[in-house]
């Protein structure tokens, strides 16, 4: 587990930018269960979280649709919130730092780690806002 210390900052990037926080599975559960469409934003320490992850999903929403409801967990902190998380995203592996846009709590779509790594911000946010585009 991560020293709060270390993951205040990393918190507050996509806090500020009106993400929700998780920190337990039936929050996640709750958030899941809203009407209309959520993107759960898998935080993470590492340094492709920090240059692709976090600014993507934050350029992501200048698009004109928007999913209607932002949530965030965090890897290695809130370990009940992104195990039931990650339990809503399958069939795909776990891995952070990742993105899943729901629908009426219908996984739709599904960016993981190995779509983040390498990639630009604006390439990862020009994918999320196709799927705002297809589902919100």
């Amino acid at each position: 587990m991560y020293p709060e210390e270390l993951v205040k900052p990393m918190r507050a990037d996509l806090a500020t930018a009106g993400f929700n926080e998780l920190h337990t599975g039936e929050a996640v559960d709750q958030a899941l269960k809203k009407e209309g469409t959520t993107l759960v934003v898998v935080n993470s320490v590492c340094g492709c979280a920090a240059a692709n992850a976090r600014p993507a999903a934050k350029l992501s929403l200048q698009n004109a649709k928007t999913p209607d409801h932002l949530v965030t967990v965090f890897a290695g902190v809130d370990t009940e919130a992104v195990n039931t998380a990650r339990n809503h995203m399958i069939p795909f592996p776990p891995s952070s730092p990742s993105m899943a846009l729901f629908r009426d709590g219908e996984l739709v779509h599904m960016i993981e780690r190995h779509h983040i790594e390498g990639r630009p911000a604006e390439m990862i946010a020009e994918n999320l806002m196709e799927a705002y585009n297809e589902f919100c």
